[in-house]
């Protein structure tokens, strides 16, 4: 049975902790030079809360994802505004050549066959294009992997494998482990413990409730993020050779040359 990947994804009015929320808006907020003019394509768009503000400054995007559940609630609260497809990242139903830009964000690790998605990029990106890649990094010490996921990519895979594919590699690091709250900086190795035994729960409700033991209250996961979301602070670029273990997100613009 396929993975509808509902279980794995906050939709609109989930709670959610701000630093999610800051988290989603800014690599939305990243990714707006690198779209501004251009036609974009985001694979694993879920319920589409960045497809909005991509939209507003592309020249024209496209929102793709492979759960049809989850592209119904993008359809439902943007209506016509937004092309939403239901596309498979291994075999995307487009033409050669024919993006500029294609961004996924938080999903590339449930892709089950990277090479051959990097392939496909290549035959649908443009001479010149870039692929925006936003990810968990897999270098923390406390990393918990998601259910569902097939493969973690930190700085130096990223580097060497894109590299290969022949992309010329940027990175850049989000969200500094040494800038969170003072009860995740102590709770911490106490999730490195459970994530390590297998006890982090993969339930919504019950991370939920985990959710507001480490971080206390939660707000409303939003439809759709504006400008107004969050303050806009850039990443921070990287070192290509050496593993991150002081962001929490890595970010990665590879560009077709």
């Amino acid at each position: 049975m396929a993975t509808d990947y509902v279980s794995v994804t906050e939709v609109s009015g989930d709670g959610v902790t701000k630093e999610q929320v800051q988290r989603l808006a800014r690599r939305y907020y990243w990714a707006l030079d690198f779209c501004s003019g251009k036609d974009v394509l985001e694979i694993g768009c879920g319920a589409g809360q960045g497809a909005g503000i991509l939209a507003s400054v592309a020249k024209s995007f496209v929102g793709g994802d492979v759960s049809v559940p989850l592209l119904d609630l993008a359809r439902s609260h943007y209506g016509d505004r937004i092309d939403f497809r239901h596309l498979d990242a291994l075999d995307l139903a487009v033409p050669d050549a024919s993006f500029d830009i294609i961004a996924i964000f938080e999903a590339v690790y449930y892709v089950p066959d990277l090479d051959r998605f990097f392939a496909e990029c290549r035959r649908v990106l443009r001479p010149g294009g870039t692929l925006l890649i936003v990810t968990a990094n897999k270098d923390l010490y406390d990393f918990n992997p998601s259910e569902h996921s097939y493969r973690y990519l930190g700085v130096q895979e990223l580097s060497s494998e894109l590299g290969e594919c022949g992309f010329e590699v940027h990175l850049y690091g989000d969200t500094p482990v040494n800038t969170v709250s003072l009860r995740q900086r102590i709770l911490r190795p106490v999730k490195a413990t459970a994530s390590r035994l297998g006890l982090i729960p993969n339930s919504m409700q019950a991370k939920k409730l985990l959710k507001r033991f480490v971080f206390g209250g939660l707000v409303p996961m939003p439809a759709e993020i504006t400008y107004q979301t969050a303050l806009n602070q850039a990443p921070t670029p990287l070192d290509p050779t050496k593993p991150d273990t002081t962001h929490k997100v890595i970010y990665c613009a590879a560009c077709l040359v």
